[in-house]
């Protein structure tokens, strides 16, 4: 039977601790980045809580305007989902959709289909492309918003010249009506259009910020003038605020379409996500080319390296580690010495009774000199290695 003597291998398992050193950073961001996002969704839903809701005493709700149009004899009621608001739809109301970008495109078709013909007023607040395109056909929205908020009336539509400067800087419009009245350009581009109906004698108006109906703007500029008028033409006013909790909102006709429930921009975000891996990987990959040698700044003696080895093993009490390396050298450094090969120094049925032919004592005290059990203590660990030297220099002299 052939045993042969290896040195005991060491776990490479990183410990807790080694863990949390590594990690803390990371998990440091981490919860930094957490903190932010609560902190920022805590700030935006306060400030924007009850935005354009007519209810809403808020700064940015819409109850001012409901009360101001009440004063004046029209009534305005709230609906949350799209059959209300059709249903509602009709000569002698105004029907405000808050924001249109919510709706999906089969809502879209569907309210588009009810206030063509209804010859009552639609009023679109800042209706993103392609909403307004389906809400207001002929009307496209430009990618680049205005760049100022107060912008004077520039048309003759006579609610826009009677309000003077409003703040209706936002979304900016085209149109390929020439029966349609472009106000309050900006570079050109109406920030708002008012569409006549080819039939039922009604109106579309697209807004282009909702600034003029917030509470805390009201009374800037012509802002409580141009509202007033924009939705005080007939005596009801439908506030339509589009929920997502409408069942409208799912019914796809039976084609629903998973790429349908993924916000707008997923693409680009995509691909932005896979140019930053990239790009990542790129920084942390190997290095390509051959492997520069780096001179060292000081030589050190191996006696140094011995010894701080050494220090290592006491300070873990690796005994069982120092004294297999200090047999295996041992017999590395005999086997030429007797004539065995070196694969086979760690063999003791070749090494011993060589060495046994040069030597006066016994195979077993060999064998529990070389191949024996790692010391118990450090004094026993020091007689093995003066026992180890002295046999190395007596099968020298012999």
């Amino acid at each position: 039977m052939t045993a042969e003597a290896t040195l005991p291998t060491t776990s490479t398992t990183p410990t807790v601790r080694q863990v949390w050193t590594h990690a803390r950073g990371i998990a440091l961001a981490v919860v930094l980045i957490l903190v932010a996002a609560v902190a920022m969704a805590a700030v935006r839903s306060t400030v924007r809580h009850g935005q354009l809701d007519p209810r809403s005493a808020d700064p940015y709700g819409s109850r001012a305007v409901a009360q101001l149009l009440a004063d004046r004899g029209v009534s305005t009621r709230v609906v949350t989902t799209l059959g209300a608001a059709r249903n509602a739809a009709g000569a002698d109301t105004t029907l405000l959709v808050a924001v249109p970008d919510l709706l999906t495109s089969r809502q879209q078709a569907q309210l588009r289909k009810d206030t063509a013909t209804s010859g009552g007023r639609t009023v679109l607040v800042a209706a993103g492309s392609p909403s307004v395109e389906r809400l207001a056909p002929g009307v496209a929205a430009d990618p680049a918003t205005s760049s100022a908020t107060t912008l004077s009336p520039g048309c003759t539509l006579p609610e826009a010249r009677r309000a003077g400067s409003a703040d209706t800087g936002g979304i900016r419009y085209t149109t390929t009506r020439l029966d349609a009245d472009r106000c309050y350009p900006s570079q050109r581009l109406a920030t708002l259009l008012r569409i006549p109906e080819a039939s039922g004698g009604g109106d579309t108006v697209v807004l282009g910020a909702p600034d003029i109906l917030y509470n805390d703007r009201l009374d800037k500029q012509g802002n409580a003038s141009l509202a007033l008028q924009l939705l005080g033409s007939r005596p009801h006013l439908v506030w339509y605020l589009p929920s997502l909790s409408d069942a409208s909102a799912t019914d796809t006709g039976g084609r629903k379409n998973f790429l349908d429930l993924l916000p707008s921009g997923w693409l680009w975000g995509t691909l932005q996500l896979f140019i930053a891996a990239g790009l990542a990987a790129f920084w942390r990959a190997r290095r390509f080319g051959p492997l520069v040698p780096e001179k060292l700044p000081v030589a050190i003696r191996a006696s140094e390296t011995a010894e701080g080895r050494a220090r290592l093993y006491r300070k873990a009490d690796a005994r069982d580690r120092a004294a297999a390396a200090l047999r295996s050298a041992t017999r590395i450094r005999l086997a030429p010495l007797v004539g065995i090969p070196a694969p086979q120094a760690h063999t003791p049925e070749a090494l011993l009774p060589a060495l046994s032919a040069h030597l006066t004592g016994g195979q077993q005290a060999l064998h529990s000199l070389l191949f024996g059990p790692p010391p118990g203590d450090d004094a026993a660990l020091i007689a093995l290695t003066d026992q180890l030297d002295a046999l190395e220099r007596e099968v020298r002299r012999s």
